[in-house]
């Protein structure tokens, strides 16, 4: 797009900062109501502050895809605190550089389609033994379900089947680092120096290392396989036998921080994905009813296979527009380098620009009735083509998730084995949300059992 599309040098209008703090107030109080006001109240260039820091927020799809494909160009990844750094250490989600180039060409090969095809069977196995565990009228918090089902997915295919039973302590740990680092991000806790010591970052702490501990303690488990000859074909196998160019394996911290980074795109993001579409199909009967059907043509009553991704049309549908309404990275930021331009306009050198999925997904102008719940805007023939990048739940660019094929796949599989045999009546009303490092609902989400087929 040309520049005419952003307003020229100084004349651009943005929210009102206050003293030091700048628009953190507001930020931290709802962080998404923040960003759809910037795009509404001033527009697709919007200059607003975190403290003394000064940032752009833009809002047009065109602009989102220049900013995501120059990182590692013109833009360097933003630093998001301290919390966030305890948490991922420096995996391929957060290393630059040449640092990060040799991280993604280790770890992208895991989670190629060819080994998520590997994956499929874990996944379907998992999602078919806790739909044996229900029942007709059985009431459940949905969330708390699809967290626990994915979480053995996790576990199984990143850890392999003998990690089993370490599912608990890590699952609460990753729960309260979740809880902290959404918290610290959107308070004065992200300016103060890592030696401060406050009660959240001290239970943060506390929390990455019995992560730490639980994952040490399984990659020696494989260590003495492998040492024994055993043959695994797990995540963590592949990322054990990884090498780089020079023969080098990743280290142990790299391992650590790998198996941290795609435990979270293959459990946290795929649980909310799956949480949010039985809501959004609950008030939904008609796609709901075009769900059986498909299942009933494609299927014919049997469990999914990876083979029949392709043909699960409107499944695929489903879950696609569920990631619209609720992204799973709701924000994305990077820092302008020397060169740096957005839309054809230059950046100053230290800026952070910033775009939200969240915001972008819910633009009227590229989704009309952005709030409706509608799978046929994916339909290959519908009448209002989506602009590219407008979707964009994953992030972008050389630095998009690498785990988002395991996880668009595992949602339209599970949604296929629990769908064939349950309805999750969770009524019509929707569960708020809360942004801590992935999009999560801000409570339980309970739901009554009815069986698909009265």
């Amino acid at each position: 797009m040309t520049a005419t599309l952003l307003p020229p040098p100084g004349a651009e209008r943005g929210p009102r900062r206050w003293p030091l703090l700048g628009n953190l107030p507001a930020f931290a109080r709802d962080p998404l109501s923040f960003f759809e006001s910037l795009r509404d109240d001033y527009g697709d260039w919007v200059p607003w502050s975190l403290g003394p820091h000064r940032n752009v927020l833009v809002s047009r799809p065109e602009h989102a895809g220049e900013l995501l494909g120059a990182v590692e160009s013109t833009f360097r990844p933003a630093e998001l605190g301290w919390a966030f750094r305890q948490l991922l250490g420096n995996g391929v989600v957060v290393a630059t550089g040449d640092d990060w180039r040799r991280k993604r060409a280790l770890v992208q090969p895991a989670v190629r389609p060819r080994q998520v095809r590997s994956y499929a069977t874990a996944m379907v196995e998992c999602a078919d033994a806790l739909a044996g565990g229900w029942r007709e009228g059985d009431r459940i918090d949905v969330h708390r379900e699809m967290a626990g089902l994915t979480q053995r997915i996790a576990v199984r295919t990143l850890f392999g089947s003998d990690a089993a039973g370490r599912e608990a302590p890590i699952s609460a740990a990753m729960a309260t680092a979740q809880r902290e680092l959404g918290t610290e991000f959107r308070g004065i806790t992200l300016f103060l120096p890592p030696w401060v010591r406050t009660p959240g970052r001290r239970r943060m702490r506390a929390a990455v290392s019995v992560l730490d501990r639980e994952i040490e303690h399984v990659i020696r488990e494989h260590e003495s396989a492998s040492a024994s000859g055993a043959e695994r074909d797990d995540l963590l196998s592949r990322l054990l036998a990884a090498r780089d160019e020079r023969g080098g394996p990743l280290s142990r911290k790299e391992l650590r921080d790998e198996s941290i980074t795609l435990y979270i795109g293959g459990h946290e993001t795929t649980s909310t994905t799956l949480t949010w579409a039985w809501q959004l199909l609950s008030g939904a009967p008609a796609a709901r009813a075009r769900l059986t059907d498909e299942w009933d043509r494609v299927l014919g009553g049997r469990l999914p296979t990876y083979e029949d991704y392709p043909r699960l049309t409107w499944t695929r549908q489903v879950v696609k527009e569920a990631l619209r309404i609720y992204p799973p990275i709701w924000l994305i930021s990077a820092v302008a380098a020397e060169g740096a331009s957005i839309g054809g306009r230059a950046v100053p050198v230290g800026t952070s620009v910033w775009t939200s999925p969240w915001s972008v997904h819910r633009d009227e102008r590229w989704f009309p009735q952005p709030e409706a719940f509608r799978p046929e805007r994916w339909d290959a023939d519908a009448p209002d083509p989506v602009p590219e990048h407008a979707w964009f739940p994953f992030g972008g660019g050389p630095r998009a998730c690498l785990g988002a094929r395991f996880a668009l796949v595992e949602a339209a599989l599970v949604l296929a084995v629990l769908g064939q045999r349950f309805h999750l009546d969770t009524g019509v009303r929707r569960t708020g949300v809360f942004p801590g490092l992935t999009l999560q609902p801000a409570g339980p989400v309970p739901a009554v059992l009815r069986t698909a087929r009265p």
